[in-house]
Order: C-alpha cells, then sequence, then structure tokens
C-alpha cells in the first residue's frame, strides 16, 4: 500500500511539473505582426482580471482534491494529497514569482495557511474547509475568475 501512495505521489507531482512546464512554454504573447489582430482588443479583458503568474489550473485541481478530502472528513488522505500541492507549488516558485512577485506572495501566504491547517496535530475539519475554501478563492481570483 505504501508503494502505491509513493508511485501515486510521484506521478502526481511530475503531471504538475508538466503541466506548469508546458502552460510556461505556452505563455507566449500572440505575435501580433503576423495574425493582424489588434493588441489590446486581446488583452484588455484578461490584463484587468487575471495575474500574471499564468495559467493555476494544476494547482487548484489539487487544491480541490485536497477540499474534496476535507469536505468528506477524510484528514490523513487530506494531508497526504497535500503534500502534492506543496512539492508543485515550491517546484514552480522559479518560474512563477518573476513574473509577478507581489501575486505569487499573496498566493504563497495562502497555500502556507491552508498547509499549516490541513497538516496540525489534530487538525479541525471545520478551520481546514475553510483554509482550502480560501485557497481556492486565491487561487480563483488570481486567474479572473468570480
Amino acid at each position: 500500500m505504501r508503494s502505491f501512495q509513493s508511485l501515486t505521489r510521484g506521478s502526481a507531482v511530475l503531471s504538475a511539473i508538466a503541466l506548469l512546464s508546458l502552460a510556461t512554454a505556452c505563455s507566449k504573447p500572440v505575435d501580433t505582426a503576423k495574425t493582424g489582430a489588434n493588441p489590446a482588443a486581446m488583452t484588455a479583458p484578461a490584463a484587468s482580471t487575471a495575474s500574471k503568474l499564468g495559467d493555476l489550473s494544476a494547482f487548484r485541481s489539487i487544491a480541490a482534491d485536497v477540499s474534496g478530502l476535507v469536505d468528506k472528513g477524510d484528514m490523513p488522505a487530506a494531508k497526504t494529497r497535500i503534500k502534492d500541492l506543496e512539492v508543485a507549488w515550491d517546484s514552480a516558485e522559479a518560474g512563477l514569482k518573476p513574473r509577478a512577485a507581489e501575486d505569487w506572495h499573496i498566493l504563497d501566504k495562502a497555500f502556507d495557511q491552508a498547509l499549516k491547517t490541513v497538516r496540525a496535530d489534530a487538525p479541525s475539519v471545520a478551520d481546514s474547509k475553510q483554509a482550502m475554501a480560501d485557497l481556492l478563492k486565491t487561487i480563483d481570483s488570481m486567474q479572473g475568475k468570480k
């Protein structure tokens, strides 16, 4: 059972890293000279609401998994899954932080609070639910979702 969890965790981390690498590689701005598009029309809505951090969906997906486990009251599984979130976030720091340091710090504080709450010696389900809801809300706000 332990080796299955290690294999699953490793696969999740590698998947998150691959998704983040792909998102980073695909975050190149559109070349307007070739497309003839108006750059202001293409970026105005996104620039006003979304963070420069890029695609955070891999982190949101793991956070949603943790939130679901917390909602079920499965705190041991939530503690295990939140480790995947921590590893993915820490692995992506060097690529994300330079893009938008202020946004990164806001998200980092939300990640740290969620990690601290879910990993407490005697974690409160209610506190963990709130911490995960706050984290998801923060991620969504960085992605421009309401």
